[in-house]
């Protein structure tokens, strides 16, 4: 049992001026744990930037391109991954912001939907991710095979396909497993919060 649940206990069973001190102070342990969580989910966003962009000093990227480039992907790639980086930016800033707004809630009703407008960002954040690698994989694929067609048979080209859908499915689990493991219990704790101030809320 952490303190804001004994805050909530002590706030029922207190006289009616008492209680009304006593939902400030959880309201105020509410917003100051909300706070500290959005922080996190931008940090970890910010983290995991940097780790993916780390890759490019393990990666051969003039040799990644070069294979792109032979495929007729090249122009693909760049606008890609320009698009990419600015959509990745965009929700980095949103994070940044959803932390700065929660910091300065003055009501419960407020931050009540302030915490969830951040979830739906972290989830649309997730969603963005899953989407690109998938659709990335699969114009890869498609390009491939497209640029080998008159070498490839009808059971290569299904063979392809099948190992390729395979591999995309792989990678959407684990990375959906990553991103449970990066932000589902951030998310959890957030929730909880939620369901604090909404028993707050309906009180008052």
């Amino acid at each position: 049992m952490d303190l804001l649940d004994n805050y909530k206990k002590a706030w029922k069973n207190q006289p009616e001026e008492a209680s009304r001190f006593s939902a400030i102070e959880i309201y105020k342990l509410a917003q100051s744990r909300s706070s500290s969580i959005v922080k996190w989910i931008f940090i970890i966003g910010i983290l995991e930037f940097v780790a993916l962009n780390s890759l490019y000093f393990i990666i051969d990227a003039d040799e990644a391109y070069e294979e792109y480039k032979k495929i007729g992907l090249e122009n693909f790639i760049y606008v890609s991954q320009t698009i990419f980086y600015i959509i990745i930016f965009f929700f980095l800033i949103k994070f940044y912001l959803n932390y700065k707004k929660i910091s300065s809630s003055d009501s419960t009703r407020v931050l009540m939907k302030k915490i969830i407008r951040t979830r739906r960002t972290v989830r649309n954040y997730v969603l963005f991710n899953l989407v690109y690698i998938a659709l990335f994989t699969i114009i890869v694929m498609v390009a491939e095979i497209n640029i080998n067609f008159e070498d490839l048979s009808t059971k290569q080209i299904l063979l392809f396909c099948l190992i390729t859908f395979l591999l995309i499915t792989v990678i959407l689990v684990v990375l959906w497993l990553f991103y449970q493991l990066l932000y589902g219990f951030l998310l959890k704790k957030l929730n909880r919060n939620y369901k604090e101030l909404a028993k707050l809320d309906s009180v008052n």
